[in-house]
């Protein structure tokens, strides 16, 4: 059967750590969309480690695949793998030949148009690792695939007919002199053809490469089970998030299907499982409408200054966010953090078809006196459940808040091994708003950041 993990937010839900808890008996994890934009950490037997590409059950010996939804730097690819390599694992990935390849001009170029937004405070907040650049390639036909790495008759001709283009966009539309720049060999074809026809020699000689669907169906057929993990969340998609300030793919379940190769039907004849974060955080510009504080410069209306009146909700994010360690894996950045947002769940659950909830940093909360959630939105008298189609809409909504008394901080670690009756009462109170609110049930609860450290009610597998 297939498990998909998809996050219901603006992603950094905690899906490694709920992969890797569901883990044991998965035969085959897969990422099926996004690049090492997608930070996450899992921290297995005391030992805690970083992933920006290779799925998380790299961590637990599984085998692991980038499905074709994947754009894929080799760099970081080997990078990581070798980095696990140097701690004694052996982690064994699989890359989907139809898999796009991020190539160091696209970095580029993600960083020039990011930077040229933010004069005119537009930047998307990506992490300038060239994810949006190598789906607009991949859209517009002239992007660079897995398989044709391992050939370098193709791989020259891709490069000759791509790197003229950015070189002029670089010249023409942007101004710049490609000498200037901190890489210049991102627009030389040569120093690009000698460097990645060696990563595909390498893929070739370790075996990597796959026809994702047909390699996953097989496994399938021999009766593996699969995972199927998204990286970012609901909100980010490119489809069905807050546009403009999304990712360039599909963190939704139809992503699964869309990039690993499998039916539909077989990705919704498995379970669906939501991770919700049990508050809100983001990262870069973009509404949020339960927001606390944000963060400095980086939050529309707020500077930080202590007579702004909206100090005391900030020192409120603050501890969350301290608590919660809400600064990105990739970047550092700190993230803006909000109370929970309901109608953004009950959007992501339409969406996505949940069959399960998996709920992270319920322990963060501890201590607070009132715990809120926003469970409506205002627009223009209008009383909304869900989100309103357009980012400006949303942007206009105001959070109507529904508040829970809070819980106390106890021995977490006593509570994941006793089970979810050993969890505070009002944290149950909560989580069963959240169930009744959604329609679907909680099958695990995150009391911190260690597999030992959540609460399992039911194993989707």
């Amino acid at each position: 059967m297939t498990v998909t993990i998809v996050g219901s937010q603006l992603g950094d839900e905690g899906k490694g750590g709920i992969v890797d808890v569901f883990g044991d008996d998965a035969d085959v994890v897969v990422r099926y969309q996004g690049g090492d934009n997608a930070g996450h950490t899992v921290v297995h037997e005391g030992e805690e480690y970083k992933l920006s590409l290779v799925p998380s059950g790299a961590i637990r010996g599984k085998v692991n695949v980038l499905g074709n939804g994947c754009v894929v730097n080799p760099r970081t690819l080997f990078d990581e793998i070798d980095a696990l390599r140097e701690r004694g694992l052996d982690p064994d990935v699989r890359v989907a030949e139809r898999a796009h390849v991020i190539l160091p001009y696209h970095r580029l170029l993600d960083g020039i148009e990011e930077e040229v937004k933010s004069e005119d405070d537009d930047e998307i907040g990506t992490t300038g690792r060239g994810i949006g650049p190598t789906y607009e390639d991949k859209a517009g036909r002239r992007g660079v695939r897995v398989g044709d790495l391992l050939d370098a008759e193709v791989l020259r001709e891709r490069l000759e007919y791509a790197v003229p283009q950015k070189r002029a966009l670089v010249e023409d539309v942007f101004g710049l002199d490609v000498a200037d720049l901190d890489d210049p060999d991102a627009l030389d074809v040569d120093a690009l053809y000698d460097e990645f026809s060696e990563y595909g020699e390498r893929l070739a000689a370790e075996g990597m490469t796959v026809n994702a669907g047909s390699y996953l169906a097989e496994r399938m057929a021999d009766g593996a089970n699969v995972m199927l993990e998204g990286a970012q969340g609901t909100i980010l998609d490119i489809d069905h998030g807050n546009y403009p300030y999304v990712t360039s793919s599909n963190p939704t379940a139809g992503g699964a299907c869309t990039g690993t190769g499998l039916s539909p039907g077989v990705v919704g004849d498995g379970e669906v499982i939501g991770i919700v974060k049990a508050y809100l955080s983001r990262v870069g510009s973009g509404p949020m409408p339960t927001e606390l504080g944000g963060v400095p410069g980086d939050t529309p209306g707020y500077d930080g200054d202590p007579e702004d009146p909206q100090t005391e909700r900030e020192e409120l994010a603050v501890y969350i966010r301290d608590e919660g360690h809400e600064y990105g894996t990739v970047t550092g950045r700190p993230r803006r953090v909000g109370w929970l947002d309901v109608p953004m769940l009950r959007h992501a659950a339409r969406a996505n078809g949940f069959t399960g909830l998996a709920v992270n940093h319920v322990d963060t909360l501890a201590g607070l006196d009132e715990v809120k959630v926003g469970h409506t939105y205002t627009l223009d008298g209008e009383e909304l459940r869900t989100m309103p189609a357009t980012t400006e809409q949303w942007g206009e909504c105001e959070a109507n808040l529904r508040t829970f008394d809070g819980w106390e901080a106890t021995d977490w670690a006593a509570v994941a091994a006793e089970g979810y009756d050993a969890l505070p009462e009002n944290a149950r109170t909560y989580l069963e708003y959240l169930e009744a609110e959604l329609d679907a049930p909680v099958y695990a609860v995150g009391v911190g950041p260690g597999r030992s450290e959540t609460v399992v009610r039911e194993n989707p597998f």
